[in-house]
């Protein structure tokens, strides 16, 4: 044992520093699963049993510190019930954890030894006689350590609330003020949304874009600069678990331990309260409406499932939109290929560092949720005691996200926060993730590809111009003037109004029924191009647009454009019922090119406007914008829209004022450079970027040369450098990354891909090769069969819950985070976003 201690000595000597990880990098392996987590000692990264060896023989490393929690029942009273709750056994381990720790009749130990490999010498923990005591304070320091979940910035996982100084104190006045339980409207305006109670003497008042991204006219906050009254409850977040409370003193959301006691001073019962909008913890909550028990299948006692494909996903508080993207995308057998597939070539190729892999955490999230490993069926017992006991259980299904969702929301403005998310958005996100980080001879995201085309015309010289664009999702718009029941609709709102006129519960939801054929109609028809400059007439004319499928992609993704705005610039959702057809028959809307008799409109360019001084020219690169007004800027900004997408739209309507511009924003929300700078028509320039509006890369796209130098002087060639840089957008870490995941030539790489792609094509026409000019594409027939679908409950993108449906083995399976159950009534006219599959010729 001497040489071993020799060696621990000087492996284990920096551990002193306390900067340990302790995250599975491979697998979602914890301290309480079956074989418990092995974590090296010299990276600090964990294992599960059926990795840690591999990890051995590939690095060398041979001491590991095995870690495992025991659940222990508790041994029953006389009476048969558990003994008084005591405080756990030894827990030292602050790890995240699959078991309730706070379970009555369970407790829990914790159990750490020092493993060598390759003989698997196990020395347990603490133990000061065996082991030199430098090794001994290091593995203490890592036992101590913090939980890197808890290191994290605590904005990306959970809000913290302080309690208010002015709970405990706070004045209320003895006015008479009394609130109803609905039909509440700003006392200085009519606004009815976003609403806030002043805690102090009652008063209902707008708010004005607060944590929880609504708008308002700020009345709330004017009445506290004048009467500096400092608490506020928002009304429609009351339930009988708590209410969002903001301090305009403290200017932050706040804890009241005693806001049951201050609303009943108005008049209202907690008990009796039940959420209408979503708080900033939307899983503590009530349903805001039917809608959440509809999606969710409330009420029906559905059959839980289990085995490989039916592993659920761990809420973090705010990542439903994450779990619900993933189950759908890890059920399309290119992605299962391309990844799970790809778990013995992602860990021989060892990133410089797992953990912010991306193709190792595409593995990891796929091996979890089809391995199996991680959804298994309870244990039954004979006895009828135990089987009822067996429900109380802690349970160890299902996997987190928590690595996942720190590495692909890094840097990500809104991915980062602690903000509910549109699963559109992130469906996109990652399809750029998975462009950018090619993972062996396949592409995965080519099943979702497609070439729209679009076809804009002239109405005063009927000529016409062809062009084509590559997306990846279609977005149907809801043809309101379509609902079958518009003579119901028109009852309801009545009533409604009467019931918030006489301040009355609502009456029961009437939701618009759209067909489908209607939603279809509605994408193919002709849409008008603002500031149309037609060629033909060298001058701005009318103009028209019609959007065609210039190939069909193997996956077709159909997003119900749900989201919109009210006159009062609030973001509001559509409730709808669309009848989304199980086949689907898209044939008609191939794109078929330029007519005969049509005329091509002339390549002429726009004229270009030359300032007068050149030296504005040249200014302008580094200069804001002249004739932008900021007012409206900003107006625009703190309704949530990204801030280049807000100057543009000031920019374009002539500074006429932040409503032009907001229409603006509207008709141009779905392009996909809405957020990207502001580029100065005639200059070719990007406003206000400095070097980078210069371009870094030049004309020949070379990457720049000290870049390149850096990365030949860390061993590569210089061919390896040039390659990986241009693959990574001169991004010198991600190029590294590169490199690390392309160990083969990059001729044999092309030359494998064009292969495997041509073998899992057979069915499918190649529209664009590997190699020639384009985007590579799948096309084939445009007849498709529903597999999948997300559906959202809430007012907003920003709020809510999301759940994903997915068809598996001939029936249908509900995912609703950790919960995965065969579903009863599968609510297919209710989804937000349908995945659909080609069906063979």
């Amino acid at each position: 044992m001497g040489g071993a201690q020799n060696f621990l000595c000087l492996l284990l000597s920096f551990c002193l520093s306390g900067s340990s990880c302790m995250v599975t990098a491979f697998c979602n392996s914890l301290q309480d699963s079956e074989g418990g987590l092995y974590v090296c000692m010299n990276t600090f990264l964990g294992f599960g049993r059926e990795h840690v060896e591999r990890h051995y023989r590939k690095t060398g490393q041979c001491a590991y510190m095995h870690l495992k929690r025991h659940v222990i029942e508790k041994v029953t009273g006389a009476a048969g019930g558990a003994l008084p709750k005591r405080s756990n056994g030894k827990l030292f381990l602050d790890l995240e954890t699959n078991g309730d720790l706070n379970n009555d009749d369970y407790e829990y130990e914790d159990e750490a030894k020092l493993v060598i490999f390759p003989d698997h010498y196990e020395i347990s923990l603490p133990n000061i006689e065996e082991l030199p005591a430098l090794v001994t304070i290091a593995c203490d320091a890592l036992l101590s350590s913090k939980s890197p979940y808890r290191k994290q910035d605590p904005d990306s996982w959970e809000e913290e609330l302080q309690v208010s100084k002015h709970a405990k104190s706070l004045v209320q006045l003895d006015n008479g003020v009394r609130i109803p339980p609905s039909g509440w409207k700003c006392s200085k305006c009519d606004l009815r949304e976003n609403l806030w109670l002043n805690l102090t003497d009652g008063s209902v008042l707008c708010g004005k874009w607060f944590f929880d991204g609504s708008g308002g006219n700020g009345h709330a906050l004017e009445h506290y600069k004048e009467m500096g009254y400092p608490l506020a409850v928002k009304l429609g977040t009351i339930t009988p678990d708590g209410a969002d409370v903001y301090s305009f003193e403290e200017e932050e959301a706040v804890l009241d331990p005693h806001v049951a006691k201050h609303l009943a001073h108005f008049g209202i019962d907690m008990l009796q309260m039940q959420g209408t909008e979503n708080s900033l913890r939307d899983n503590d909550i009530k349903p805001r409406v039917s809608e959440w028990e509809v999606i969710q299948e409330s009420g029906m006692k559905l059959k839980p499932m289990y085995g490989p494909g039916y592993t659920g996903m761990k809420n973090l508080g705010n990542s439903c939109y994450i779990n619900a993207v993933m189950q759908a995308i890890f059920s399309i057998p290119e992605f299962q290929r391309a990844y799970v597939g790809n778990l013995p070539r992602i860990f021989d190729y060892s990133p410089l560092d797992p953990t912010q892999d991306f193709n190792t955490q595409m593995v990891k999230l796929g091996h979890g949720l089809l391995s199996g490993q991680y959804s298994k069926p309870p244990m039954k017992s004979e006895l009828i005691e135990q089987v009822m006991k067996e429900e109380h259980k802690p349970q160890h299904n299902g996997i987190s996200p928590r690595m996942f969702k720190a590495l692909i929301s890094k840097g990500h403005p809104e991915f980062s926060s602690n903000r509910q998310q549109d699963a559109q958005e992130l469906f996109l996100h990652l399809i750029n993730l998975v462009e950018r980080n090619p993972v062996g001879s396949e592409n995965p995201s080519d099943v979702f590809r497609f070439l729209v085309e679009e076809r804009t015309q002239c109405c005063q010289s009927r000529k016409v111009r062809y062009t084509e664009r590559v997306d990846y999702i279609m977005q149907l718009p809801v043809a309101m003037e379509a609902a079958t029941n518009k003579d119901e609709l028109i009852a309801y709102e009545l009533k409604r109004r009467e019931a918030e006129a006489a301040r009355r519960p609502p009456p029961e939801l009437v939701r618009a029924r759209i067909p489908f054929s209607a939603c279809l109609q509605a994408f193919s028809e002709p849409n008008n191009v603002d500031d149309f400059w037609s060629s033909a007439l060298q001058a701005k004319s009318a103009g028209v647009k019609t959007s065609c499928f210039a190939s069909f992609p193997e996956y077709l993704v159909v997003q119900i454009k749900k989201f919109t705005f009210g006159l009062d610039w609030i973001p509001k959702k559509l409730d709808v019922s669309i009848d989304m057809p199980d086949l689907l028959d898209i044939n008609h809307l191939r794109a078929t090119g330029l007519q005969p008799g049509e005329e091509e409109l002339p390549d002429i360019a726009p004229p270009i406007v030359i300032p007068d001084d050149p030296k504005d020219h040249m200014m302008n690169h580094f200069m804001e914008l002249p004739d932008i007004d900021d007012s409206s800027v900003m107006q625009l900004a703190e309704m949530g829209f990204p801030l280049e997408a807000c100057r543009k739209a000031v920019y374009y309507t002539g500074n006429l004022g932040a409503e032009v511009a907001f229409n603006w924003i509207i008709a141009h929300m779905e392009e996909p450079d809405f957020a990207e700078p502001l580029i100065i028509p005639g200059f070719g320039g990007v406003a206000a970027t400095g070097a980078a509006g210069l371009g870094v890369i030049g004309l020949d796209n070379q990457p720049p040369e000290e870049m390149v130098a850096i990365v030949v002087s860390m061993g590569f060639q210089r061919n390896v450098a040039i390659q990986a840089l241009k693959a990574t957008n001169n991004n010198l870490e991600r190029a590294l990354d590169w490199i690390f995941s392309h160990p083969e030539p990059e001729e044999e790489s092309e030359t494998a891909s064009d292969v495997m792609y041509m073998e899992n094509n057979a069915n499918a026409n190649i529209l664009t090769e590997a190699g020639s000019e384009g985007p590579r594409v799948r096309d084939g027939s445009g007849r498709y069969e529903l597999f999948g679908f997300i559906s959202h409950m809430g007012t907003s993108t920003m709020s809510g819950h999301y759940v994903c449906h997915l068809k598996k083995e001939g029936r249908w399976v509900i995912y609703n985070d950790l919960k995965v159950c065969a579903s009863e009534r599968p609510p297919k006219d209710l989804g937000y976003i349908y995945f659909y599959h080609r069906i063979p010729s």
